[in-house]
Parts: structure tokens; C-alpha cells; sequence
């Protein structure tokens, strides 16, 4: 059983694999970076001193911005350029964060290698649309304070992963997040008023929109609730456990009410704890643990 587990999810990471190659030549060939455009139309505006989030906006466009201001006002002087660099630019930094991703995860660990094949559709999708998904996922990996409260900044519900430090009554870690994420708050007052107090207007469940949305919310609104609550509920019991911090991840990744298959790709930051996150280990040290879990 154990063999046929392990060749299971070989199967599955290849298949997974030649799945993202193919998602991965669809999306460069008909929207190529298409959510980098929303973040340099909406640093734009900021820089010609228009409203960040028009009321006119469609909120089924990838074009839309949904997100709060800080990552438009940290693109403002990256809008400032012809629109074909500032796609080269943020296309490179999309793939350096992957990459630090796997770093931080570990390169040696063949269950970073199997998962992200098994989420190869979802982590090409992100990637090829220069979708902001994969920086959360990066700072989602690193299991620090601070990577939480900006993954939070970027796109609210990652900031969910404190659950994890509270179930685990880590009042210093949690300090921290909060800290951090009141200080990204009044940095987005200070700088972008006008900004801070739409988002605050903005944001509501009519942002879901008409998407092809794999969110329990897109069959019941209740159901939805019944299952978030669930969850964080699932979230606080297992903290403590060596599941605390996967089940932290899956749940601020899946909770959302507008969850696109592209989001998948961060359930990749759940292979490392925060103790650990970070660290590549020894070669040595990182065969022990595949061969415990082959064995259980």
C-alpha cells in the first residue's frame, strides 16, 4: 500500500507537471500578463491623482484592482515607465519569488518537487498572468510575522494564517504580526488616504463578481459561513499539532469567497513550519523525514 501511495503521488505530480506546461502556453498565448496591467493602470491613476478604485470599474476584468492600496503604491514609481518594462520587470520579479518559494520550502526535499507538480496547473497559471498570488505565496513561505501582515496588506485573507500563532497561544509572534500589520495600515493612511478609506467602502461580498468561482460562497452564501467558521474553529484545534501550520495555509487560502484555481499555488507554503521556514537543510537531515513519512 505504501508503494502504491508513493507511485500514486508520482503520478499525480507528473500528470500535474504536463498539466502547468499546458496551462502555461494557453495563458501566454491569449492573456499574457494580464493582472500585471491592473497593477500598473492602478499606480497609474495614483500618479495622475485619480481616484485608485473608479466606480465605474468592472469587478469581472482582470483588469480591476479589488486589492488594498499597498501594493499600487509600491508600483508608483515602476508606472512611471512605458508599460513593456515595467511587464518585463514585474514578470522577472514574479519568478524570483517562485523561486525564493522553493528555496525557502527546500530544494533538496522531494516533497517540494512532488507538490509543486501536483499544483503545476495552478502555480503556472499564477505565473504566466504575473498574478500578485505568487508573491503572497513566497511571503506566506517564509512563516514570519512580518510576511503574514504584508501577505494580509496585498490580499486580506492570507493574514488569516495568525490563527496558527494563536491557537498555538505564541503571544510574541502573534504581537508581531499585529504590530506589523497596523504599521502597513497607517503607512497606506499616511501615503494614500484617499485610497485607504475607498478600500474600506470597496470591500464587501458583491466583489465576488460573475467568475468561474470554486468558493463554497458561489453555491451558498450560509454554506460558506458554516464552513469558514469550521475551519478556523479546525484551524485553532490543530495548531499545536504538527498539522497547525498546513491546516493554517489551507484554510487562509481556501476560505476566500472568491477562490480562482490560480490561489491553489500557495497551499505550497504549507510544506514548512515557521521554525524551520527559511533554512535549507543538510542533505542529510532531509532524507530522514520523506523516509518517516514513507514509512507511516
Amino acid at each position: 500500500m505504501r508503494k502504491l501511495l508513493r507511485l500514486a503521488v508520482f503520478a499525480a505530480a507528473a500528470v500535474g507537471g504536463l498539466a502547468g506546461l499546458g496551462v502555461l502556453a494557453i495563458h501566454l498565448g491569449s492573456d499574457p500578463l494580464a493582472d500585471a496591467r491592473a497593477y500598473y493602470d492602478a499606480a497609474s491613476r495614483l500618479n495622475a491623482g485619480q481616484p485608485l478604485y473608479p466606480v465605474s470599474g468592472d469587478i469581472d476584468r482582470a483588469e480591476f484592482y479589488r486589492y488594498p492600496p499597498l501594493l499600487a503604491i509600491v508600483v508608483r514609481p515602476f508606472a512611471m515607465l512605458p508599460y513593456p518594462v515595467f511587464a518585463v520587470l514585474w514578470e522577472a520579479a514574479i519568478v524570483a519569488a517562485f523561486g525564493a518559494t522553493l528555496w525557502r520550502l527546500g530544494l533538496r526535499r522531494p516533497s517540494t518537487w512532488l507538490l509543486t507538480g501536483i499544483l503545476a496547473w495552478s502555480i503556472t497559471w499564477a505565473i504566466s498572468i504575473g498574478q500578485a498570488q505568487v508573491l503572497v505565496t513566497w511571503l506566506v513561505a517564509t512563516g514570519s510575522p512580518l510576511g503574514i501582515a504584508l501577505a494580509g496588506q496585498m490580499k486580506l485573507f492570507p493574514g488569516l494564517v495568525a490563527l496558527y500563532w494563536l491557537g498555538r497561544r505564541d503571544w510574541p509572534a502573534l504581537s508581531r504580526f499585529v504590530a506589523f500589520s497596523l504599521a502597513l495600515v497607517a503607512v497606506q493612511l499616511a501615503l494614500e488616504p484617499r485610497g485607504s478609506m475607498d478600500f474600506l467602502a470597496l470591500t464587501n461580498l458583491d466583489q465576488v463578481g460573475q467568475v468561474r468561482n470554486f468558493s463554497p460562497y458561489a453555491v451558498s452564501p450560509e454554506l460558506w459561513l458554516a464552513l469558514a467558521l469550521a475551519g478556523m474553529l479546525a484551524t485553532l484545534a490543530l495548531a499545536r499539532t504538527r498539522w497547525g501550520w498546513a491546516a493554517a495555509v489551507a484554510f487562509s487560502t481556501l476560505v476566500t469567497p472568491r477562490l480562482l484555481l490560480y490561489m491553489l499555488g500557495t497551499l505550497l507554503a504549507a510544506l514548512r513550519r515557521p521554525s524551520d521556514a527559511g533554512r535549507p537543510e543538510p542533505a542529510v537531515r532531509d532524507r530522514a523525514p520523506d523516509r518517516l513519512a514513507e514509512r507511516s
